[in-house]
């Protein structure tokens, strides 16, 4: 129970941060798919950069078998959106990271933009994952925000200096990264079952 009561009362003593942060990544998310649907070349132009990458073609190797492709999912949410795009730039930059991934959150809403039916229906049982993931993230960019607000104005979180202010922010994205993890395993999970079960179907309907 520890292991959710920490996390729960950082959330509720930062509820109108949590709030703000769920507002602006969902928020991005939306204008991103708005931009894709009003100028169909950013979105064109999205997914010709993933298909040159090879991203396209490694999801389409790994969609046979489920269980790697949920671990890849987890990987790159852990290791390089919420570490990579949240966390170190954050440790560098007071509040950088929760730029980086508006950025991101912008673009995803390019990729997963409903521009034609089957892209609309495959959003059907995908919103469940965005849901999933994006509140995982959330968790992670509270913690940024934090050591941002605990590094800028250590006083305010009752730290002597910078240095105290700034242990103090990393042991808060400490605490809501263990949750976040949690919610990246079932969001992983679900993804993976969803696009291998779930939109096959849809599509060919």
């Amino acid at each position: 129970m520890r292991f959710f009561r920490q996390p729960l009362r950082i959330v509720r003593a930062n509820l109108r941060a949590y709030i703000g942060l769920n507002a602006l990544m969902y928020g991005l998310f939306v204008v991103g798919m708005v931009a894709a649907l009003a100028f169909p070349d950013l979105h064109e132009a999205r997914t010709a950069g993933m298909d040159d990458d090879g991203t396209t073609d490694r999801v389409g190797e790994l969609l046979g078998n489920p269980a790697l492709f949920a671990l890849m999912i987890f990987a790159i949410n852990v290791f390089t959106a919420a570490a990579g795009s949240i966390v170190l730039p954050s440790m560098i930059v007071p509040f950088a990271g929760i730029a980086v991934f508006a950025y991101r959150a912008f673009t995803f809403g390019l990729t997963l933009a409903p521009v034609d039916e089957d892209k609309a229906k495959t959003m059907i049982p995908h919103s469940l994952t965005i849901l999933i993931e994006f509140q995982a993230y959330v968790l992670v960019l509270l913690g940024a925000y934090l050591l941002g607000k605990a590094w800028v104005r250590p006083r305010s979180v009752g730290a002597e200096n910078r240095r105290r202010g700034y242990l103090w922010g990393l042991r808060q994205i400490g605490r809501l990264s263990l949750p976040a993890l949690v919610l990246f395993v079932i969001g992983a999970i679900y993804e993976a079952v969803e696009l291998a079960y779930l939109v096959p179907p849809l599509v060919r309907g």
